[in-house]
């Protein structure tokens, strides 16, 4: 069936409206979370197809969110792209040690994203 459906977890109002807006052009239906209880509430929801995590947020981080939702059994099956400003090699394997499938660092480039989630879909 393909990725449709792309929760979009950010503190950032500028990386939720920039993520959004592309997304949407791309065809894509999108929900978004500013902290982890909101991601929760959206999963709840709805369950989305893809999420884009950030790393860097107050109360839980990106890394403990994505172990969390990668750990449920409702929502285990649902791939997390980590996307933060974080760029070292050891957070990105950190971030895939956590269930994360794929990590793109910020500022994202439209086409990278792309491409790592026609990968997955």
């Amino acid at each position: 069936m393909g990725i449709q459906k792309v929760l979009v977890v950010d503190d950032s109002k500028t990386e939720l409206m920039f993520m959004t807006d592309l997304l949407q052009k791309n065809g894509f239906s999108v929900k978004t979370a500013e902290n982890a209880e909101d991601a929760f509430r959206r999963l709840a929801e709805e369950k989305p197809d893809l999420i884009l995590m950030d790393v860097v947020m107050p109360g839980q981080n990106g890394f403990q969110l994505t172990r969390a939702i990668s750990r449920d059994p409702l929502y285990s099956d649902v791939p997390i792209i980590m996307c933060t400003s974080k760029n070292q090699e050891t957070d990105r394997v950190w971030g895939m040690r956590q269930g994360a499938r794929d990590y793109i660092t910020k500022p994202v480039e439209a086409s990278d994203l792309m491409a790592k989630i026609k990968a997955l879909g």
